[in-house]
């Protein structure tokens, strides 16, 4: 029995999160969705710009993202940014919550992605904030890195 592997699955990134983070250590969780937000995720229609998480009654929600309404959702349509819960362990959960007690910690959206079963992950991670100088240095790595990328093509 072969399995089939979806190629064409769209990965959600949040770009600033690099940029204005430190990521300490990630993990990968499930999503708790209703019908008509797993199509819209489908087609890519997802904002995590905005987006963080928070644990409450040991219980890890996403508040902030953006999955826009399915075009063909009728009344059955789902709230754009309602609060989501995250399918993590109590493991997982009791590491976040301790590291989150830390000064300076916060829990953060990385990527969404669909798995080869068909299910929606979102790639979370405690981070650390940076600093102006920190955000400098990023800038200053990404365009030697471009130089570089572009001293080596002409050759």
């Amino acid at each position: 029995m072969s399995k089939k592997v979806n190629t064409d699955t769209k990965v959600i990134k949040n770009r600033k999160a690099t940029f204005e983070y430190f990521l300490v250590s990630t993990y990968t969780a499930g999503l708790q969705l209703t019908g008509t937000e797993i199509k819209s995720i489908r087609e890519g229609l997802v904002n995590l710009k905005e987006s963080y998480c928070i644990v409450r009654d040991n219980e890890v929600w996403i508040k902030g993202m953006h999955i826009s309404p399915y075009k063909q959702g009728s009344y059955n349509n789902h709230d754009p940014v309602r609060v989501r819960k995250l399918l993590l362990t109590k493991r997982e959960i009791k590491k976040i919550q301790a590291k989150l007690k830390e000064k300076g910690f916060t829990l953060i959206t990385v990527k969404m992605f669909i798995s080869d079963r068909g299910f929606a992950k979102l790639d979370i991670a405690l981070a650390k904030g940076k600093k102006h100088y920190d955000k400098r240095n990023s800038i200053k790595d990404k365009e030697n890195k471009r130089a570089l990328d572009r001293a080596l093509k002409s050759y």
